[in-house]
């Protein structure tokens, strides 16, 4: 009898196609006889198929996968590629247990029951988004790991479960989440509010935990689990695009994991599970060696067909940046979709990935330079101030290119080891000092919390505004700096909340839907953004980590040289040398020796 197996990704439809040709093709097998007992066996079999089948139906037919790529030519010489992947669970209630699943990630629901979690946000980014130049992500991250989750109420102890969900996280992505506790940990009163089906006005924060690791390094190896998390892994549609090699040749990467409960309804009478991964690369075309792109040249392979568990496959071109700067774009598409949103008109080709759907390619009909058109109506900077090893300072700078006031919320989680002071706090905006409307602040504890300081401002129209405060600097203890000490310590990016009015530059996805899709003519009273800046390094009083290296050195030196001498004087034992008796014949000989040296000698003179 012929061996017999189904492809993980096969749908239940598609698991008895496979059977029941595998039944036929034992069927029409030539000289074997078959009795009346392998008969009812083909038969039963084909019962336990059917069964199989409703049972698949009633099991798995309450989760939906989508998968989604925008390809966005930026106005500075780069293209930006985002996947959207998002699985939909219509989970009962009633079942707390997450051990059966079916497009869900099972080891992601068993995290969710083991922590109590209610939702989960995690990103691991390598390089910085430039917001001046590249307008707003779909997904914003922080360079770096940045992981914040929203605990039950009934959670008994949260501070506990953080730090076990930290270590758990760490294990699933290969990261280094498990350097996560609570002097590196806060609960935020403004800026991360629950994204899911929540009363937020209703929410407290001491179910929050947010935490940063600004020197996190992202790799092959955080790629690799988190592909195993997608339904068809990497091995069939949009997924298989997420080749290694390339993605970590931009100019920018960045995965993430979005986990909330969303409503079914308007009413919000039924509550689905929503798990949202995503992929955002920035290429550069200096890195590419030209501006015209394609699947090959982005992802180093073309497309192998759609997810056959996907219920959406589809592929958008944003075509904004042709109004100044042509491309054409091989195959023709589907069809082009115009957005109009916020008072902003976008348009988007649109491709229906099929089975034997390859490659996109653009082609610039020139090569003139690509120019930014406008900034952003919100974007920030952070930077350092300060000489010496002595004192320092802090300087946050946000950008209101807005004509109206606009109200922000300003994070910062500061390590404990950079203390800061509150009196010190200034905050300038086009030359007047601005006073904060709301500012909450809780002082930092060596090695127990960090500083954490949030406010809320109303910038002015068209400004600049300065938000400095001083630190000092101060001394570690010796198995507290880092392997590589002189490289410095890092403070996290500071962030920048707010809803804007307009929806300039802006490609994000609508609170209420997962997909780009739902973002094409999705307008709303305003826009929620949050703005990531820069990481910091400084500099800490650093002791020479090398003299111990050198005292080392110097006693085993001193030690080798004087052991030599000492261990041959008190081991050896020492003889009287006996003197030897020489014969006449000898004396002789060297009388003689003697005289003719001196005859040598005299004649010289």
């Amino acid at each position: 009898m012929s061996t017999f197996y189904i492809p993980l990704v096969f749908s239940g439809t598609q698991v008895i196609k496979e059977i029941r040709k595998w039944v036929y093709r034992e069927l029409s097998e030539k000289n074997r006889f078959y009795d009346d007992s392998i008969l009812i066996t083909m038969k039963i079999v084909l019962i336990l198929c059917f069964l199989v089948k409703i049972q698949l139906v009633l099991c798995y037919g309450n989760d939906t996968f989508t998968e989604e790529l925008l390809i966005k030519p930026l106005f500075s010489d780069q293209v930006y590629a985002h996947f959207q992947f998002a699985v939909t669970w219509d989970k009962d209630p009633t079942i707390k247990k997450y051990h059966h699943t079916h497009l869900f990630p099972r080891a992601l629901g068993e995290i969710i029951e083991r922590h109590n979690i209610h939702e989960l946000h995690i990103s691991l980014t390598g390089g910085l988004w430039r917001y001046e130049s590249w307008g707003y992500p779909v997904v914003d991250a922080a360079p770096g790991a940045e992981v914040w989750a929203w605990f039950k109420p009934d959670t008994v102890d949260i501070d506990q479960n953080w730090k076990l969900l930290a270590n758990t996280l760490s294990g699933l992505l290969c990261s280094s989440f498990n350097f996560i506790d609570v002097s590196n940990s806060i609960s935020p009163e403004f800026s991360f509010r629950p994204r899911g089906s929540t009363d937020w006005t209703t929410v407290n924060s001491t179910w929050l935990r947010y935490a940063s690791l600004p020197r996190e390094i992202v790799c092959t190896e955080n790629l690799t689990p988190f592909k195993k998390l997608l339904p068809c892994d990497s091995k069939l549609g949009l997924a298989s695009l997420l080749n290694s090699g390339f993605i970590h040749n931009t100019k920018y990467h960045s995965i993430a994991l979005h986990l909330r409960p969303i409503c079914r309804t308007e009413t919000c009478e039924s509550v689905s599970l929503e798990l949202q991964l995503s992929v955002s690369l920035v290429y550069d075309y200096a890195i590419l060696g030209t501006r015209n792109w394609s699947f090959k040249k982005l992802f180093g392979q073309g497309l192998e067909g759609k997810c056959p568990l996907s219920s959406r496959s589809n592929i958008y071109v944003d075509l904004s940046t042709s109004d100044s700067k042509k491309f054409d774009l091989t195959p023709t598409p589907d069809e082009v979709v115009t957005s109009i949103r916020g008072g902003f008109v976008n348009k988007y080709a649109l491709y229906h990935i099929s089975p034997n759907f390859l490659s996109i390619s653009g082609r610039y009909e020139d090569d003139n330079e690509i120019f930014v058109k406008k900034p952003p109506s919100l974007y920030a900077n952070q930077y350092l101030i300060g000489y010496g090893q002595e004192r320092g300072g802090i300087v946050s700078k946000i950008y209101n290119n807005h004509w109206s006031a606009l109200e922000v919320v300003l994070l910062q989680s500061i390590a404990w080891y950079v203390p800061v002071y509150l009196h010190t706090l200034k905050i300038v905006s086009n030359g007047e000092i601005l006073k904060p409307t709301i500012l909450k602040y809780i002082p930092g504890k060596q090695r127990e919390r960090p500083y954490y300081i949030e406010m809320v401002l109303n910038l002015p129209p068209l400004s600049e505004t300065l938000i400095s405060v001083d630190f000092d600097y101060i001394f570690l203890k010796w198995q507290e700096y880092p392997p590589d000490a002189n490289h410095g310590f890092y403070i996290g990016s500071a962030v920048v909340s707010s809803y804007l009015p307009l929806a300039k530059n802006f490609t994000g996805l609508p609170q209420d839907s997962s997909t780009i899709y739902s973002s094409f003519n999705a307008s709303r009273s305003g826009y929620l953004v949050q703005v990531r800046t820069e990481n910091m390094v400084i500099t800490l009083p650093t002791p020479d980590f090398s003299m111990p290296y050198n005292v080392i050195c110097l006693t085993c030196t001193v030690v080798a040289l004087a052991f030599g001498p000492l261990h041959n004087i008190t081991t050896k034992r020492l003889i009287l040398k006996k003197k030897c008796e020489t014969t006449l014949v000898q004396k002789l000989k060297l009388k003689f020796e003697t005289i003719r040296k001196q005859l040598v000698k005299s004649k010289s003179d």
